[in-house]
């Protein structure tokens, strides 16, 4: 390991720990040498099944009204090569659930566009708010990102000045990440997929 890259997988950890994160959450989030942060379809099955069951027809992308799914080429490796997924900074979920309707083998499956079996099923993540990053809680009265959640009072919540509070039903959606005005965003999508 190079000494650039030690000191940085030690920056990972502390703000891992100070965000109450595992250190490979920490770098799936805030850069590092691990695989870009992305989010699997909402429905997706879990990772080593769904890249084994999915056949790279790219339905889903062509069904979706948002244009958040996107496929990976080889560059992500061969496994998930034609697979899709969710940058959420770049087009969040609408949670529409075409993408479920429309997949021939499952592998994202259908869920009816109702909210008790989207909290149900729908694990494509959680959001985790940076409060030094965050503009309400530096005392700016900001709630984009609770506005811009289907779910809000159920995924999230506001406090004074509007600061955000994640709540256990978030299911990783992005539309909060993708409304946060702060670069670098405050609130930030941790996926419900581990890398191998």
């Amino acid at each position: 390991m190079k000494r650039r890259d030690f000191i940085k997988s030690i920056g990972l950890t502390s703000a891992a720990g100070s965000l109450g994160l595992p250190a490979t959450a920490a770098a799936l989030t805030f850069g590092g040498t691990a695989p870009p942060r992305y989010l699997r379809p909402p429905g997706a099955l879990p990772e080593e099944a769904f890249e084994s069951t999915c056949i790279r027809c790219g339905q889903c992308g062509e069904v979706c009204p948002n244009r958040c799914i996107q496929f990976f080429d080889l560059e992500n490796g061969t496994a998930s090569f034609g697979t899709p997924y969710i940058i959420p900074r770049d087009q969040a979920c609408i949670l529409c659930m075409k993408c479920g309707d429309i997949c021939p083998t499952n592998a994202i499956v259908p869920i009816e566009r109702l909210m008790e079996p989207i909290l149900e099923q729908v694990k494509m993540g959680k959001a985790v708010v940076d409060e030094n990053l965050c503009l309400s809680f530096q005392g700016k009265t900001c709630g984009v990102c609770y506005r811009a959640c289907p779910l809000q009072d159920v995924a999230i919540r506001t406090g004074l000045l509007e600061q955000p509070h994640v709540l256990d039903d978030c299911v990783g959606c992005g539309l909060c990440e993708r409304s946060c005005i702060q670069l670098p965003q405050a609130i930030r999508i941790i996926p419900n997929y581990t890398h191998a």
